[in-house]
Formats: structure tokens, C-alpha cells, sequence
């Protein structure tokens, strides 16, 4: 009995679709999930590095949106699709960060010559910054206002988590 058992739950765990990025639509999206920093804090992280080196400075007159992401998981690819088709790109009082957890510079780099977007990519290969403000889902998103105070936090499983951004 035990040995159909076994493959019989790996079928079903195959099949399933889990991709490690993302959760069924009927579990609870933020079932185990964890965050670190609350509305009304500040970002921890007030200067950050890019794939091009520059130093990203969270400057007072900007908002700012964070985003955890990893190329390879699917809801991160679309939440940046997104993005891309989005007017937040053409808000001159926006400063966009998308930090790569458990990526490096190099695997950045080839994915924004894909993308072609005109965010700042930071890499944190050893997920140092994502640990700071989560335990596990991406992607996420920190909506951060000029003081680097957080307005909002949201998992982005799901489609149009971009529309749920509240700016005041």
C-alpha cells in the first residue's frame, strides 16, 4: 500500500502546478506568509546598489515602489508585465526598485535585456535585503511615500496587483 501511496502524492504534487512562487486560488493568499515592516515604518534600506552600479538613493521628494521579485517565477514575470504596460512607468515622482532575491547582477541583466524596463534591478543573491522585510512569497511590493515611510504592503500572486496600490 505504501509504495502506490508514494508516487500517487507525487503525481498529485506534479500536476497541481505548483511553481514555488505562487498559491492555489483557493488557499488564502497569505496563508504562512510573513511581513516584516508595517505601514507607517520606515524602509530600512534608504541606499542600495544596482545591476549598473549606480547608487540608488531614496530621494525625499519621490515616492517610491518596491519590488521583491525572482525571474524565474511566473507571478513575478507578469506582475513586471504589468508594470510594463502600466502608466506608473511615466510618474516622473516615482522611483521604481525591483531587488532580485536570490539573484545575482549578471542573471539581472539578462533578464532586463528582455524586459526593457526602466526600473532600477538590485540584486540580493543571498537574500539579505528580501529577509529584512518578509519570510516567503513574491512577489511582493512596499509602496513607500517621500519620507521612506510605508504606505502600503501587498503580495502580488494574484493579476492587477498594481491597481490595489493606494498612493495616499
Amino acid at each position: 500500500m505504501k509504495t502506490i501511496i508514494k508516487p500517487l502524492l507525487l503525481a498529485t504534487l506534479l500536476t497541481t502546478g505548483l511553481n514555488g512562487c505562487s498559491t492555489s486560488h483557493e488557499a488564502p493568499i497569505a496563508s504562512g506568509y510573513q511581513t516584516y515592516i508595517q505601514v507607517g515604518e520606515r524602509f530600512k534600506h534608504l541606499s542600495l546598489t544596482d545591476i549598473n552600479d549606480n547608487k540608488v538613493a531614496f530621494e525625499a521628494e519621490h515616492q517610491k515602489l518596491v519590488i521583491l521579485f525572482a525571474t524565474w517565477c511566473s507571478d513575478s514575470q507578469r506582475l513586471l508585465n504589468e508594470l510594463q504596460a502600466s502608466s506608473l512607468l511615466n510618474m516622473s515622482n516615482l522611483t521604481i526598485i525591483a531587488i532580485g532575491r536570490e539573484q545575482n547582477q549578471t542573471t539581472l541583466k539578462q533578464f532586463n535585456d528582455t524586459q526593457a524596463l526602466p526600473i532600477h534591478f538590485v540584486a540580493d543573491p543571498n537574500r539579505t535585503i528580501y529577509n529584512s522585510y518578509a519570510n516567503k512569497g513574491i512577489p511582493r511590493l512596499i509602496l513607500l511615500d517621500e519620507q521612506n515611510n510605508v504606505l502600503q504592503t501587498l503580495i502580488g500572486e494574484q493579476p492587477n496587483t498594481l491597481s490595489k496600490l493606494r498612493w495616499n
